[in-house]
Order: C-alpha cells, then structure tokens, then sequence
C-alpha cells in the first residue's frame, strides 16, 4: 500500500492558493499512484469554513482513484458532525475504532481533544489489544510531540497552551509502525519509535504564516518503507538575506538580481538587504539604489523587505579615513586596495 500523509491545511476560502494546494497534493497522489490519502488533522481552519467548503470538497475527493482519512485537529474538531459527507471515499476517523478495510493494514485515529499528557498516555495504552502484530499499524494523531523543542511559531497562529502533548515514550511496548502526525507546521520531520518504527509530521503544505519558511513537503512512502518528504509545488515563504560589500568590483544591483534569479516561482520573499554601498563609484545615492532595487525586483513576489543598507561615501569623505589613505601612499596597488578595503569594513562596524 502507498500512501501520501499531509496535515494543516487550514482551509478558508474556495479557490484561494489553500484549496489550490489541496487540489495539487491531490494531483500529486494520483501521479505517485497512491493508494491512500490521510490529512492528519485541520483540514479546515474553523467549523464556519467547513460547513461552507464540504460541497467543494466533495468534488476534490471524488474520482481520485484512492481513498482519503481525514482526522479532527484543534481547528477543525467540530466540522466532522454525525452523517456530514464529503465523499464516497472520504473516511472521518474521529474516534479510536479501528479501520481494517485495508488488506494488512490497520488504522487507528487520535483525532485532537483538549486533553491532558497524563490522560493521552491512557488512551494510547489502552490500544494495546487492537494493535496486534499480524497487520501494520498507522496511528493517525494530531498534537504536540514533547521529545523536539519547539517554538510556539512552530504551530501557526495557536496559543500558549498544549495540544494533545505526546512522548515517544508513551508508545513503547506498543506494535506501532507508523504514528502520521499534525500541528506541527514548520517542516518535514521525522523521529524514530523506540520498536523501529517511525513517527512523522509531514509539516504544512502550504505556508500558513510567513514563519513557515522553504520549499513545502509531504510524505509519501510504502507501508513497510520508511517515510519520505516529497517537495511540491504550492505558494510557500523564503528568506532571502543579502548583504552588499562596498568593497566588491561588481555592481549591487547586479549582485542582487543573481541572488534573486534562482527563486521557486511559487515562493513569496521575505527580503533583508544589509551591508554598504560605493554610491559614489556606481554613480547612484542610497535612495537612488533604493529606487532602481525597486525596478530589479519588480517581476519578483516581495512581501516583506527590510532594507538596512547604508552608503560608504560618509567614510570616504571622514578626515580620519583621508588621513589613513595618504599614509598608504606609498604602499603597493594591490596592498593599498587591500589595506582601504579592510578599513572601510572596519568603519562600518563602528
């Protein structure tokens, strides 16, 4: 069996690049021949937006050619009520009862409740019996994993609480193969369970907030293989950082637009421009610089910049700095350049 794992979604609105990144994880799995689609947990971002949204779901999850599991998270728990379809092949887990459909495998949902550690770690022991060792067993959970660090902003816009807040400990002793996990947005991660098995967030397929940041991933693998990240091709939030030294022969501009000229189309930049300029050797002031990086930029989704550049024609014209190159005078070209240049570096500090 084949499978694609994906989580946090967060959808809002029908046709906006949320539900167009669903429609390409589902293009995806039916180009990797999958033979089964999970969505670990906030598919939605509210129970409003599902109660909107399901009649356009169930024309997404129609006529895939696989079947899709989805359980409740924290944002989403209270848009999957009794008898509500979203599809002939849409399965709600939002108890722990067992799915068994599948030859060989056997599928157990954690969909989120607002529960302590201390009450997880029952509920998970008590799936002892039913996880017998004759099948492959996938847990499909959506909470917080407590053996990583993480920072709140790992999570999207949640609060300061915990959720469903989990130790790989909790899962010794226990015949589990895979645990398919969601919230955790930032990246593709993967732990290894104590039996051999192995325990994945797949991360956010699209980026939810500017925090998430790089090429966005989900996983797909063969029961019985270990997990595998797979990049797709949904809007997502890069950094770029790029800073300019006014010692350097080439234009700014020009060393700029190379920086920017290998970017994912789909990514939206979040631009920190630093360092210093020689205004005065490529004819342009600072605000000129600012205006022409405007139009080197323009074909290019900036969403955030934040410009910390500074023009070196100050220190060339400082008394200090004259006082330093006539002493050079007398040196070499190529140790005079090297001499100025390491000055200048050390000015900016300053």
């Amino acid at each position: 069996m084949r499978i694609l794992h994906t989580a946090d979604l967060h959808l809002q609105n029908e046709g906006d690049d949320r539900w167009n990144a669903l429609k390409t994880i589902v293009q995806v799995a039916g180009n990797e021949n999958v033979n089964l689609f999970i969505i670990s947990g906030d598919l939605f971002d509210s129970g409003v937006d599902a109660e909107s949204l399901r009649p356009g779901i169930r024309g997404i999850f129609s006529d895939t050619g696989f079947d899709t599991i989805v359980i409740p998270g924290n944002h989403d728990r209270d848009s999957y009520g009794e008898g509500l379809y979203f599809g002939d092949e849409v399965t709600i887990l939002s108890n722990t009862t067992p799915l068994e459909r599948y030859e060989g495998v056997r599928i157990i949902g954690l969909p989120f409740e607002q529960i302590t550690s201390r009450e997880l770690l029952a509920r998970i022991r008590s799936l002892k019996e039913v996880l017998t060792p004759e099948r492959k067993n996938i847990l499909l959970y959506h909470g917080e994993l407590l053996d990583v660090f993480f920072s709140r902003d790992d999570f999207g816009d949640e609060g300061t609480g915990r959720y469903m807040p989990l130790k790989l400990s909790y899962l010794e002793g226990l015949n589990i193969d895979y645990v398919l996990a969601g919230h955790f947005h930032s990246k593709f991660l993967v732990r290894k369970i104590e039996n051999g098995g192995y325990f994945v967030y797949s991360g956010s397929p699209i980026s939810i907030t500017r925090r998430e940041t790089g090429r966005r991933k989900v996983n797909i693998f063969d029961v019985g293989s270990p997990p595998e990240d797979y990049n797709i091709d949904t809007p997502h939030f890069e950094e770029v950082s790029i800073t300019l030294d006014p010692t350097d022969e080439e234009n700014p501009l020009t060393t700029v637009k190379k920086k920017l000229s290998d970017l994912h189309p789909l990514s939206r930049i979040i631009l920190t421009i630093d360092g210093a300029i020689n205004g005065e050797k490529f004819g342009m002031t600072e605000k000129e610089f600012r205006s022409l990086l405007g139009e080197t930029t323009r074909s290019i989704s900036i969403v955030e910049e934040n410009f910390k550049l500074r023009d070196i024609r100050d220190i060339l014209e400082d008394d200090l700095f004259k006082a330093f190159e006539e002493k050079l005078a007398s040196y070499p070209e190529d140790q005079r350049k090297e001499l100025r240049d390491i000055a200048i570096r050390a000015m900016l500090t300053d």
